[in-house]
């Protein structure tokens, strides 16, 4: 047996008492479906998608739920198998009546046990990493034996304790999954105003049919190059520097994460004097000649301090004549689905590296052109939205790192609950205990 327990007693309250898993529930597997098995109508069939994204489409089952592995609202379960970091865990069943798929546990808590469903979660999910780190298999799909998992050993708090501790990190867990709807709200809400206000304006003008769909009458369409100020260049890659001193130099993730921050760089032994024209100023975009499909061509604007870092040679930068296009206004249309579709249909590969797309490309890339005056009140309408998207987004960052230090302060009781003035009730996931 591939040993998950620790010995808990020198990191809690000596009033707390320790239980393996299996003496306190039972680990339920989830039944092998055949593709034959799967209807489009029925009983829906539980996989990890689906406990993890409720938008994910689900198969179904159109025989007796209790011949396979029923679930009912509220069911405790626990994924052993998959992807380290994406899919381990546990979550709860958060629909109506279903059979769980298998790779998963229906976790069960027997008569007798004194867990409390709310705290055993939060519990595996403290414990989850350390599971993980048992795991057997290939790093690409890796599982965890049930004898493993039920020799893990779960801290026992006083009943109440295990409420109060529930109840607070429940109700920071709602926090974070708040600002996750409203992050994916406000980015779906910029969606639909980037769709309208490219195709529509913000004039209510009669509309043209052009190479790139519609766009109002006022409007011009023209490629790129007519657009630009200096040619287009790659940028450099040179080794990374192992001594702390170099070139800073931005990584692809600063791109596709359209973040242009300390983290998203690294420090390379560039020769300055080749690098010298390559310094981002702000105004500069980004255009990534060469990722996966999913990314060829994804586009950031930089609007940093001049000189923060070079770009690499996977990119393109590109600069445009400002009195004509407005660098905020370009970039956004360059990550239109228009666009998107343009480029992912250019970009060529060979076996065994990424889609690339060339500089020809990029020139070529018809763009909307209003009257600049428009531009900027489209600019302000995006940078209104862009602003409420960072506020979720730095909430939602905030309370993640808040809900990880409470998880493992209140399961290795280094923050005491006994002071704590709170519902003895949770409901993580909003799911009724």
């Amino acid at each position: 047996m591939n040993a998950i327990a620790t010995d808990l007693s020198a990191t809690i309250p000596k009033h707390w008492t320790v239980s393996k898993l299996g003496e306190a529930v039972h680990l339920k597997n989830g039944s092998a479906f055949r593709p034959e098995d799967w209807k489009t109508t029925g009983v829906p069939i539980v996989r990890i998608q689906n406990l993890k994204d409720r938008s994910a489409a689900f198969n179904y089952f159109q025989g007796d739920p209790d011949s396979k592995v029923p679930l009912k609202n509220g069911d405790l379960v626990f994924s052993w198998s998959g992807s380290i970091g994406t899919s381990f865990g546990p979550h709860y069943w958060w629909g109506d009546t279903a059979v769980l798929n298998q790779h998963i546990f229906r976790v069960d808590l027997k008569p007798k046990t004194k867990l409390i469903k709310p705290f055993l979660y939060y519990a595996l999910l403290h414990l989850t990493k350390e599971i993980e780190a048992h795991a057997y298999g290939l790093a690409a799909l890796v599982h965890v034996r049930k004898g493993d998992l039920e020799a893990t050993r779960v801290p026992v708090p006083t009943a109440s304790e295990q409420r109060k501790i529930a109840a607070v990190l429940g109700l920071v867990q709602r926090a974070v999954e708040q600002q996750e709807r409203l992050t994916a709200l406000t980015t779906e809400l910029k969606t639909r105003v980037l769709r309208q206000v490219f195709t529509q304006g913000l004039r209510g003008e009669t509309l043209k049919q052009t190479a790139i769909g519609s766009v109002p009458q006022s409007w011009g369409v023209v490629p790129l190059n007519a657009l630009l100020v200096e040619p287009l260049r790659n940028g450099h890659s040179a080794k990374a520097s192992n001594n702390g001193e170099g070139i800073r130099t931005l990584t692809l993730t600063a791109v596709t994460r359209r973040t242009f921050s300390v983290q998203n760089t690294k420090l390379t032994v560039a020769d300055p004097h080749r690098v010298r024209d390559m310094w981002l100023r702000s105004g500069d975009i980004l255009v990534e000649r060469a990722n996966t499909f999913e990314y060829v061509g994804l586009t950031a604007l930089y609007e940093g301090p001049s000189d923060f870092a070079i770009y690499p040679d996977l990119m393109i930068r590109v600069r445009v004549d400002e009195n004509r296009i407005r660098p905020k206004f370009l970039a956004e249309f360059l990550i239109t689905p228009v666009c998107r579709s343009y480029f992912q249909k250019q970009a060529r590969s060979t076996a065994g590296n990424f889609p690339k797309i060339d500089q020809g490309t990029v020139e070529q890339t018809l763009v909307p052109v209003p009257l600049v005056q428009e531009q900027d009140e489209i600019v302000l309408l995006l940078r209104q939205i862009d602003r409420k998207l960072c506020v979720h987004k730095r909430k939602h960052a905030l309370l993640t790192v808040l809900f990880r230090t409470l998880l493992h302060q209140l399961m290795t009781a280094r923050l005491p609950v006994h002071d704590l003035q709170l519902s003895e009730t949770a409901s993580p996931r909003g799911v009724a205990t």
